[in-house]
């Protein structure tokens, strides 16, 4: 194996890839964004670029969303940069302590929110900073920190964005190119001839199971209760003919409904119009937990729609979704049902084969929603060799960073062998090569297909299970993320080709000999 062999890069620790010697130039010589997909080295890029400024007395700032992203840089930078005193910042801190850190440090790492903060009060200045770097650069839009930090940017400072999958929406990738001064874009898959040879084969598996009766039952209930007040909404010309009655349709009924009544339209159209949009979403819930998650994750929801009903501050939509005859149809199946959605029962017979046949295996189990992370923990800790820990967000009692921190150290080291995940292991985070991905139900969302995805296939070759329910949300969500992943690339080299044809004067103007 070869080595990248540059001055401020410890020797012999980062392996040399040519698309990463030539993405790293590019980043060099003009504002770039980076997009490779999770586990091909987007950091390793940093570095090189980073090593390069930092040689000629300049610093570098770089900002990551999390703070157990953070932490995780600086260790990286840390260890890999030779000649750098590497700083982490931290909205804990004294301002005063985070101007020391940026006085006294050559390569810093902080959360943009904190960043911001400080530029806004003047603390310290970016003056001396030769790069910029943003990581999940995607998140760059609207009033995100990234976007304050990248206007106190000097124009002679490069900057460069990180991303494994910005999404396939061309006015989005815009946005985020235009707010953080990203004058390029570099874009490789694991297709591309430099990429490949580097690659390891993951293999997708599409596992489909069919629905019990149970289950179907209630969602037909369910369904016949939303036809009947997306009925009333059309009755009362709120919704749009040409789409259907989506959470996404629902939203935009809302939101021209708030407007209206803050303009002071205070009618029976408004008032009702709101009580049954709210409807509407409570049931399109309910539809998605029976058909995606299964039978004690809808219970949960049913028994917290109950409890808003009774409270003395509870909805009124509660209140009228719950004497509905098909509503207590829908609890009447629930309390006497003994099934779970079949999707259990595979994933368990799935991680019960990978084990017994390497008890050394690691798998991930991603999934939407808190309730279903518990219930699926819960349900794989009966199966045979199964160490399971469960990774949730910090929201609702959940963990801090530290012991996200602690708890993917501890997967690493083997303590545990079965992460069950929630939305917080997609992004960015370090967790390691792993043999298998279970997706327990597809995401319309390209960028978090991808970042699962990535989540194997890193050091060996990996499989992904995909759970999708036929004939259900499943299968919608499934072909939303599917079309949308073979959109973005083509749409990436179009942006690229367009903001090279756009752009004035660049940073190649002002950059710096290396490599």
């Amino acid at each position: 194996m070869e080595y990248v062999s540059q001055p401020g890069i410890v020797p012999d620790r980062i392996e040399s890839r040519r698309y990463q010697v030539n993405i790293a130039r590019a980043c060099l010589r003009e504002n770039t964004l980076v997009i490779l997909p999770t586990g091909l080295g987007k950091t390793a890029v940093a570095l090189m670029v980073a090593a390069e400024v930092l040689a000629k007395g300049r610093k570098v700032l770089m900002m990551a969303p999390t703070k157990p992203l953070v932490d995780q840089h600086r260790s990286f930078f840390g260890e890999n940069l030779s000649d750098a005193r590497v700083g982490e910042m931290n909205g804990l801190m004294s301002p005063a302590k985070r101007a020391e850190v940026m006085a006294s440090c050559d390569f810093i790492v902080s959360t943009p929110q904190t960043v911001s903060n400080d530029l806004d009060n003047a603390v310290y200045n970016l003056d001396d900073f030769g790069l910029v770097i943003y990581d999940e650069a995607h998140r760059g839009t609207g009033n995100y920190a990234y976007v304050s930090v990248a206007g106190y940017v000097p124009s002679k400072t490069i900057s460069m964005g990180m991303t494994a999958s910005p999404g396939s929406d061309p006015k989005r990738i815009e946005e985020v190119c235009f707010n953080l001064d990203l004058t390029s874009i570099e874009v490789r898959t694991e297709y591309d001839p430099d990429v490949s040879p580097y690659v390891h084969d993951t293999y997708i598996n599409r596992i489909a199971v069919n629905m019990p009766q149970d289950l179907v039952d209630i969602s037909n209930h369910l369904k016949l209760i939303l036809n009947e007040y997306f009925g009333e909404l059309t009755n009362l010309h709120l919704t749009n003919p040409n789409w259907p009655p989506s959470t996404k349709h629902m939203l935009s009924i809302g939101r021209t409904l708030q407007a209206r009544l803050a303009d002071g339209e205070k009618n029976n159209t408004v008032f009702r119009g709101l009580t049954v949009q709210s409807i509407c979403i409570k049931v399109l819930h309910a539809i998605t937990l029976a058909e995606t998650q299964g039978m004690s994750v809808l219970r949960a929801y049913l028994r917290s729609q109950n409890e808003e009903a009774e409270s003395e501050n509870g909805s009124r939509a509660a209140r009228e979704l719950v004497r509905h005859r098909d509503y207590q149809k829908v609890l009447e199946i629930a309390s006497k049902s003994k099934v779970e959605h079949p999707k259990i029962s595979r994933i368990l017979s799935l991680i019960s084969q990978m084990l017994d046949a390497d008890p050394g295996s690691k798998v991930i189990v991603f999934t939407q929603y808190r309730e279903s992370c518990d219930v699926l923990a819960e349900k794989i800790s009966v199966v045979p060799s199964a160490k399971v820990c469960k990774l949730i967000g910090q929201s609702n009692v959940g963990l801090k960073q530290k012991e996200q921190i602690d708890l993917l150290d501890r997967f690493r080291a083997g303590e545990f062998n079965v992460v069950v995940s929630t939305s917080v292991g997609e992004e960015g985070l370090d967790i390691t090569s792993t043999n298998a991905v279970i997706f327990y139900e597809p995401v319309p969302s390209e960028i978090r297909t991808i970042q699962r995805r990535g989540r194997t296939g890193r050091k060996n070759d990996g499989e992904v299970y995909v759970l999708v329910a036929s004939g259900t949300m499943d299968e919608v969500m499934e072909s939303s993320a599917r079309k949308k992943e073979e959109q973005m690339k083509e749409r990436l080299e179009n942006l690229g080709r367009g903001l090279k044809s756009r752009r004035g004067p660049t940073t190649s103007q002002r950059a710096l000999d290396g490599f």
